[in-house]
């Protein structure tokens, strides 16, 4: 783990903590206003672009793991916490996946997974991460419910004719979901 990493982290902490007493979680005897919510959510964004840039700048943090294998014609499931976790595709079929990253970063490449008919994709984020890589030649439909995070669509190729279509569906709290080819 990278200095940046744990600086990161250390921010979230200390922002959890400030809303876990301003909320009354805790009684940690903070004072505080309604304009001290800025504060903890700082410090919160702060802390995830220090752990997020910290993974996407070393890439000898990602921890290269072999596929997972489903049940035949099943989805996959891959989670990481507190950490960075890397699955590559080549030549494998792919059947959906479901992602959870809480406190990490996940990456997810299928440029060269075979992606025959329509596939879908249940991605969760918690203070984290994950990026997606898509083969170019399938098409790509995204929907998210985000809380302070979002969803970036980078991928050339939007709509394909008689091409499969990958579904994604992403849930961030605080996270981020990258699409590319």
């Amino acid at each position: 783990m990278t200095r940046r990493t744990i600086i990161g982290i250390i921010f979230i902490v200390a922002a959890l903590l400030r809303l876990a007493d301003m909320w009354g979680v805790l009684q940690l005897n903070w004072n505080h206003s309604w304009t001290e919510y800025f504060g903890p959510v700082l410090l919160l964004y702060i802390g995830v672009e220090l752990v997020i840039y910290s993974f996407k700048k070393n890439p000898s943090q990602w921890l290269q793991r072999p596929v997972p294998q489903g049940e035949e014609g099943k989805r996959i499931c891959c989670a990481v916490r507190f950490g960075a976790d890397e699955y590559v595709y080549r030549g494998e079929t792919f059947h959906g996946a479901r992602l959870d990253a809480l406190c990490g970063g996940l990456r997810l490449d299928l440029r060269e997974a075979v992606i025959s008919e329509e596939e879908e994709i249940d991605i969760h984020t918690f203070l984290g991460g994950v990026e997606l890589y898509v083969p170019a030649s399938v098409n790509v439909v995204v929907k998210s419910h985000s809380f302070i995070g979002g969803v970036g669509n980078e991928v050339a190729n939007h709509n394909i004719p008689g091409a499969p279509t990958i579904h994604i569906t992403a849930s961030n709290f605080l996270g981020g979901v990258s699409v590319k080819n």
